[in-house]
């Protein structure tokens, strides 16, 4: 077993050295994908690659959003042999210890597709979430269950590992997601590929530092996103 963290980063200059802090204390390697973050996390992110050498580092042109930059990080990771490619933020709210259960489950003789870290499973808790937050964050894993018939507790996700194969089945050009839709498309194309998708309890907590990137246009996307996932698949089949 092979895994990548892959991280992107656009502005996270008070958390980079804590998030290389924690996972070259894990062992684990690290790709940071930064959108040309004009704060200098980038130019961070060069530091410690230059120090460890299970860190390194893709800079991509400008802000794309958190799709593209996962997909630039999946064929990185596909290029250079990794067996599965791991999606974790860098705002803190993906704990470090929570980790290695991802990990391991991926490495279960069942060999599963995908393993989501779960905030609404059994044991799976949210920190420091405003109510609102919560309901919106439940609301949405409804709807698109109602959408789509996935049988999954928490679609929209974002602390997940993938085996590679999964990754080589989809269409990866084909996807053109900004913001936190990526997370349900690419759930969804995991399972249209066949992937087996089970779900880890996690604790996620709400950032310490910096900015969060969820607006309403990123709320828009997964939406409408949701809707013309479902229409093509009932009706353009």
């Amino acid at each position: 077993m092979k895994p990548l963290v892959i991280v992107p980063t656009y502005n996270e200059i008070e958390n980079i050295d804590r998030v290389v802090a924690e996972l070259t204390g894990l062992g684990v390697e690290l790709l940071i994908v930064d959108d040309a973050s004009p704060d200098g996390t980038g130019i961070r992110a060069d530091e410690h690659a230059a120090a460890h050498e299970t860190v390194h580092v893709l800079h991509r042109r400008g802000k794309e959003g958190l799709g593209p930059a996962y997909i630039a990080g999946f064929r990185w990771g596909l290029e250079h042999d990794y067996t599965h490619l791991i999606e974790m933020d860098a705002d803190g709210s993906h704990r470090i210890e929570d980790l290695p259960k991802l990990i391991a489950r991926a490495g279960e003789d069942d060999a599963p597709g995908l393993v989501i870290g779960s905030r609404w499973v059994k044991d799976g808790e949210v920190e420091n979430w405003p109510i609102h937050r919560e309901i919106l964050s439940r609301g949405a894993n409804i709807y698109v269950r109602a959408a789509l018939g996935l049988h999954v507790g928490d679609a929209t996700a974002g602390f997940r590992v993938y085996r590679r194969e999964v990754l080589e089945a989809i269409d990866l050009s084909g996807l053109d997601a900004r913001g936190y839709f990526f997370q349900i498309e690419m759930t969804w194309r995991a399972a249209e590929a066949g992937a087996a998708i089970v779900e880890v309890p996690i604790t996620f907590v709400e950032r310490r530092e910096g900015v969060s990137k969820m607006g309403g246009s990123i709320i828009s996307e997964a939406f409408l996103g949701t809707a013309k996932l479902a229409w093509n698949s009932r009706f353009k089949r």
